[in-house]
């Protein structure tokens, strides 16, 4: 199966992929790690008040899942993540092994964040991400709606972020003193 189609994902693609999938496992990728590091001025925010949405940022490792697409779906699986993941590309399209969680180890289109792009936010305090995050509202709704929903699914999916839990409580924190 070494000509197997996998796709990486390491936020909402975990619990909502929104694609047909042969297969669904637990995976890790070195040398990337789940970060708030792209401005949104959609989705979770403005341009006049910026949100912030996650990305895969240079360093560490991530856990998320891999999906192995059947080949007769890949082309309606890729034509729907390029419209899904790419509507201000910000990302980059890419190829990275993973390391699935029974232990093969496979090849799988992921989208890295593009630090050269616009709306790359770059490596921010948890305080400056709180700060970002509170308040900001976009055309998919509330940016904290965002991480409560990433930091629900997470713990659902077995994963403790645990820099991601404590930017919650400061998002909220912030929320409930200015309502």
């Amino acid at each position: 199966m070494s000509n197997a189609l996998w796709v990486f994902g390491y936020g909402s693609l975990m619990w909502g992929p929104g694609f047909p999938f042969a297969e669904r496992v637990a995976a890790t990728l070195a040398g990337r790690r789940r970060a708030f590091c792209i401005y949104s001025v959609h989705h979770r925010g403005t341009y006049q008040r910026p949100g912030l949405v996650l990305g895969l940022a240079p360093g560490g490792s991530v856990r998320g899942m891999a999906y192995r697409i059947a080949p007769a779906d890949w082309d309606q699986v890729y034509a729907y993540l390029l419209e899904r993941e790419q509507p201000t590309e910000t990302y980059v399209e890419a190829r990275r092994f993973v390391r699935l969680a029974d232990g093969r180890r496979v090849e799988a289109l992921v989208f890295l964040s593009d630090v050269h792009h616009p709306q790359w936010a770059g490596r921010l305090s948890l305080e400056r991400q709180a700060d970002l995050i509170a308040g900001a509202t976009g055309l998919s709704g509330r940016n904290v709606d965002y991480l409560r929903d990433l930091v629900e699914h997470l713990g659902q999916e077995g994963v403790r972020d645990r820099s991601m839990q404590a930017l919650l409580e400061l998002v909220e924190a912030r929320e409930a003193a200015h309502p």
